[in-house]
């Protein structure tokens, strides 16, 4: 369980330096976040400065419906909208809304206020738009029935110098213009006139689309939506465009064309009702002249002034006979004069009239209304559109019935007639003593009383009509005209910011993590420790000083301190015993002469005594890291000893150079043939002497990928240090170092990570707390946030 634990926590550890790690990498570039958020920052703040402002517009009115239902009907359709299913409210407005957004009403909308001609004042970056009252110029169109204007798109621009104008478009170029002339365009001719008040300052651009392709457009943006709740007739109308003035217009003109349209369809079927009585009464005045005539005429002719007693005693019990006669046959002539009108099949009929079958006035209405519907529909299709013909169809089909039902209403009125007749023929029997003059004035006077009263009846009809007329309540009530906030709901400030601001933090991110992803070099020992079990001396940080000099406190010389360490540590060996310590790496420049040249001034500060031999006999540094590149002319190296082994090995070290405490051996000049005599078995004389006098030999050879110089001479050392230089070893390349580990081809071999950057985040920071100067306590700023989330009341730990 303990183990368990142990291991666990030591995850959780290496996790918790792999985070900090990745922190450290991506903070060491923090310029690079501040200089892009500060970039998408002010290209933020420009494009809130000049990009176009949408304001939302919007409007609501209240449908009002003559035909809604009222008690009972009315509670009913609110159950019914309880249960789910559509009530008569919410078909009504549904109607209504496809009314508003069609393409008629739009179009009234367009061709009144001239939408489809937009006027732009452009400025030195943007244009803002202007309504045409607003504008300085306003465009006449001379030829309104050029075929062009219903398919052509036409831009143009007017500017103005002194009180030259210059007319510029894409198709004829820049042209000379004098307001008010006649010009020609890819539209036809057209004018342009000044607005009076408007003065003419910028560049004008004024732009032509088509009647349909703007009322496309505005399908587009506007918005018409009923109200959440199903029973509620409130219709909303919402419309999103830069110029909340123009904006305004077209919602309320779009209200108002809506409640003209449909005051209009009223307006044609009171108007027909009241032209067919009109000219009924025309006719009907004339008979009731006639029949007046006839009894004034009767009673001259006859001497007729009252009617005998005996016949007024008799005749009122057959009043009532001649009353229900006179109903009967009155609606018998009403039933005559509407199956006229019907035989006109495509035009309304008259409405109201006082048929008592009311199915009858019901297919009136129904006949109205589609005839009414399919007059709208032809304003914007054509005779064969199928809806027309299917309306047509149906006209045919209800006017065919309807003069069914009227012939059946009319043999019913007819039977009532021939009934009353009898009955009127019986009292005529009774009459019989009668003088004759008295009958036929009962008939001359019972045919005034028809017409008479036939007359009165249509009077009456038209005053109901007229009154109708003018009561007629509103279509709609406008809860809110179109108003627009002058807070812009595009672009938003804090949304744009807030993604400049995000997207600042995003490049830089994603270039880094890019070059993280590209990057095949090695940085760290978790680098090495992946590739194969080598042990890790040391890292060694990146620095600017070739070698430490005397009690420096540097990370550098904190570094080879430690590294000094590590190697006591493997070496195991006693104070009395020489160790020769091997410094190589896989290619050149990873630093394995600065690695050598100052461990060896790290060992003699110890008090040791060094000799540092400079192996590489190909490509020789180690004078020059020593700043010593002077002695090579007055002393001779390693080659040459190897070409004359007669000579003693004192003889090629120099001794204690200045300013430095150990013995050099340099490489000498450089042979044509260097494995060849590193193979002659001289060398091991030189380790031999070095051995003998020296507490540690430190020998720099070539790099092992390249040459097998170093391979020819491996068996001499006691430990081999194997440099691998940050951010410069591509990481395939660890596979020689893997190889030569394995096999054991150098001895006691063992990894030292040079010029990693800790800056960076690479490494574990051997310089944190240490190595910035004598006696300096300067923490690093990660390291003072990690204490202070550790502990943030306590005191010291401040950031």
């Amino acid at each position: 369980m303990n183990i368990n634990s142990t291991q666990q926590s030591r995850k959780l550890d290496s996790q918790e330096i792999n985070v900090k790690q990745l922190f450290e990498q991506y903070t060491y570039y923090w310029k690079w976040f501040l200089i892009a958020i500060i970039i998408c920052l002010s290209l933020a703040l420009i494009y809130l400065r000049y990009a176009e402002k949408i304001y939302n517009v919007t409007a609501k009115v209240l449908l009002q419906d003559d035909k809604q239902a009222s008690g009972e009907l009315a509670g009913l359709s609110e159950l019914a909208s309880l249960t789910g299913v559509g009530s008569a409210s919410s078909a009504f407005v549904s109607d209504q809304m496809d009314v508003m957004k069609s393409r008629r009403i739009f179009r009234k909308v367009v061709e009144l206020n001239r939408l489809n001609i937009n006027y732009f004042s452009k400025g030195n970056v943007k244009s803002s738009e202007l309504l045409e009252p607003h504008s300085p110029l306003k465009l006449v169109i001379l030829e309104p029935s050029h075929p062009r204007l219903d398919s052509v798109s036409y831009n143009f621009v007017v500017e103005k110098n002194g009180n030259k104008y210059k007319f510029k478009d894409d198709e004829y170029g820049s042209r000379d213009y004098a307001l008010g002339n006649k010009i020609i365009t890819a539209i036809g001719m057209i004018s342009l006139v000044p607005q009076i008040g408007d003065k003419f300052e910028n560049s004008l651009e004024i732009s032509y689309s088509p009647i349909e392709k703007t009322v496309d457009d505005l399908l587009k943006i506007i918005e018409v939506t009923p109200n959440k709740d199903k029973q509620s007739m409130i219709v909303n109308f919402s419309l999103d465009y830069a110029n909340r003035d123009k904006a305004t217009l077209i919602l309320n003109s779009l209200i108002e064309q809506y409640n003209i349209d449909v005051s209009s369809d009223k307006a044609q079927v009171t108007k027909a009702t009241s032209s067919f009585i009109n000219s009924r009464l025309a006719l009907i005045s004339d008979d009731l002249a006639s029949a007046d005539t006839r009894v004034a005429d009767y009673k001259d002719a006859n001497n007729l002034v009252d009617m005998s007693s005996e016949a007024e005693l008799f005749m009122k019990s057959a009043s009532e006979n001649e009353k229900k006669l006179v109903d009967f046959q009155t609606q018998l002539s009403l039933a005559d004069m509407i199956r006229k009108a019907a035989g006109d099949t495509g035009t309304l009929m008259p409405a109201n009239l006082g048929i008592n079958d009311p199915a009858i006035q019901a297919s009136i209405k129904t006949y109205n209304d589609l005839i009414l519907e399919r007059e709208d529909l032809s304003r914007s299709a054509t005779p064969d559109n199928p809806v027309v013909q299917n309306l047509d169809k149906n006209i045919v089909e209800l006017n065919r019935n309807l003069q069914i039902a009227l012939d059946n209403y009319r043999q019913i009125l007819q039977a009532n007639v021939n009934t009353l007749m009898g009955q009127k023929d019986k009292f005529e029997g009774r009459l019989g003593q009668l003088p004759r003059q008295e009958r036929g004035f009962k008939d001359i006077s019972r045919q005034q009383q028809i017409v008479e009263s036939l007359y009165l009846f249509l009077l009456q009809k038209r005053e109901e009509t007229e009154i109708q007329a003018s009561a007629t309540p509103a279509n709609l009530k406008i809860i809110d005209n179109a108003y627009g906030s002058e807070i812009p709901v595009a672009p938003r400030k804090a949304i744009v910011l807030f993604g400049a601001f995000i997207l600042g933090l995003f490049i830089p991110f994603i270039i880094i993590y890019l070059k993280f992803l590209l990057d095949n070099k090695i940085h760290s020992r978790k680098d090495i420790e992946e590739a194969f079990p080598a042990p890790i001396l040391g890292e060694i940080p990146s620095s600017d000083h070739p070698i430490v000099e005397e009690n420096d406190r540097s990370s550098l010389a904190e570094a080879i301190r430690i590294l000094r360490t590590n190697i006591s540590f493997m070496l195991g060996h006693k104070k009395d015993q020489s160790s020769v310590l091997y410094v190589t790496s896989t290619t050149s420049g990873e630093g394995k002469s600065f690695v050598s040249t100052n461990l060896a001034k790290i060992l003699a500060m110890s008090g040791k005594k060094v000799l540092l031999i400079g192996a590489d006999i190909r490509s020789p540094k180690v004078l020059d890291y020593l700043g010593l590149s002077h002695l090579q002319h007055t002393n001779i190296g390693i080659t040459q000893y190897l070409i004359n082994p007669e000579m003693s090995v004192s003889s090629i070290v120099i001794k204690k150079p200045e300013p430095y405490n150990f013995d050099i051996i340099y490489s000498g000049y450089i042979a044509p043939n260097p494995a060849e005599l590193l193979m002659n078995g001289y060398f091991a004389d030189v380790i031999a002497y070095g051995r003998m006098q020296y507490d540690y030999v430190i020998v720099d050879t070539a790099p092992v990928s390249l040459v097998t110089d170093t391979l020819l001479i491996a068996e001499h050392a006691d430990m081999t240090i194997y440099v691998a230089r940050s951010n410069y070893l591509d990481k395939r390349l660890l596979n020689v170092p893997k190889e030569l580990y394995e096999d054991g081809k150098l001895k006691n071999m063992a990894v030292v990570i040079n010029d990693v950057d800790f800056k960076r985040g690479y490494g574990y920071g051997y310089g944190y707390g240490y190595g910035y100067g004598e006696g300096t306590k300067e923490v690093s700023l990660r390291k003072r946030i990690s204490r202070f989330f550790k502990d943030p009341f306590n005191k010291k730990n401040k950031l």
